[in-house]
């Protein structure tokens, strides 16, 4: 038996500060790294996916941070229009590397933006592209894919190239509310094919979903990612074998502890953004029959508790703890 323990964790705008940055910024980083690599350190977890990664310079520099003993990494190359981009860091090989960011044909994906003169234009990939690897620990092979969906933040695009976090007014806030929406559900739907074509009739290799997919685990865009409904961790059909387990994905957030079952507090309210979802291959059945349920559970006291943010991520650039908690799931194969 295999022990395989995975992580998701959004560490909000990991950045390398300028060298001619103020020396408090240099310290905020330090800082800031060694916080992450801490953690991660005593999760232990095989494999990291990482959201609001600012490029290879901040990965390298929390390789060094982990001494390390995450060798592997691999960053993507779609990041947003801020520059962050998901990545992974792995103990081991990895052994396919393959990045997600095109929609896929059909009239889910077929959505528009809006310009700063209230202009549509179309959108043909994700906000931030997924990444997904293919990773071997002893002769257990593994895919796993990070994915970053569309912030529920909305940004209003002003002339010159401008944004601004407040709306003209309320024709704006409709508009660019329900762009964002259909953006997110269009990145969920491009997320479920690429899953369909690693899932179904395949040879069986487990697959792990992973990331902050910025709405609950009761939302419709959530709801898309786990495929033929009706054997829910939780249910009456988990535990039955079903024509539907080939594709179906399964969501960890039930086998979290309720009391600790978020992973953001915004407006004071516990959201659970960031989520794993894993094949069926990973709930193995025991001898009566029953699947496995692995490990799960979202670090929330991290940095002794999570600040609740608002609309403003600019009131944040001096923090050190991210925003959001890290999330682990330990699977035994």
């Amino acid at each position: 038996m295999t022990t395989f323990t995975v992580m998701t964790w959004n560490v909000e705008n990991l950045f390398t500060p300028s060298i001619d940055a103020e020396v408090e910024e240099h310290i905020t980083y330090a800082f800031k790294l060694n916080l992450i690599a801490n953690v991660i350190a005593a999760a232990d977890p095989d494999v990291i996916g990482l959201q609001e990664v600012g490029g290879e310079e901040p990965l390298n520099d929390l390789q060094m941070a982990l001494n390390n003993t995450y060798p592997n990494r691999i960053v993507s190359a779609f990041p947003d229009n801020r520059g962050i981009r998901v990545a992974f860091l792995t103990r081991h090989e990895i052994t396919k590397v393959e990045d997600i960011a095109d929609f896929p044909a059909g009239p889910a994906t077929e959505i528009f933006s809006l310009t700063s003169d209230n202009q549509s234009i179309p959108i043909n990939r994700m906000s931030r592209g997924a990444l997904l690897i293919r990773v071997k620990k002893d002769d257990l092979e593994v895919y796993v894919i990070n994915a970053h969906l569309k912030s529920k933040l909305l940004t209003f695009r002003r002339e010159g190239g401008g944004a601004s976090f407040s709306p003209r007014d309320e024709f704006e806030r409709a508009q660019v509310g329900g762009i964002a929406l259909h953006k997110r559900t269009a990145e969920a739907v491009t997320l479920r094919h690429r899953v369909n074509l690693l899932l179904e009739n395949q040879s069986g290799t487990p697959l792990i979903l992973l990331g902050d997919m910025n709405d609950v685990p009761d939302a419709q865009t959530s709801l898309l990612l786990l495929g033929p409904t009706g054997s829910e961790l939780g249910t009456r059909g988990f535990n039955r074998p079903d024509q539907g387990d080939d594709a179906r994905l399964f969501n960890l957030a039930a086998a979290i502890p309720e009391e600790r079952r978020y992973s953001r507090i915004h407006h004071s309210r516990e959201e659970l953004l960031d989520q794993i979802l894993a094949s069926e291959e990973l709930f193995p059945r025991n001898a009566a029959g029953d699947r496995a349920i692995p490990f799960a559970d979202s670090l929330v006291d991290f940095a002794e508790g999570l600040d609740s943010i608002g609309d403003n991520p600019n009131l944040r650039v001096d923090k050190v703890p991210p925003d959001h908690a890290p999330v682990v799931a330990r699977f035994q194969v």
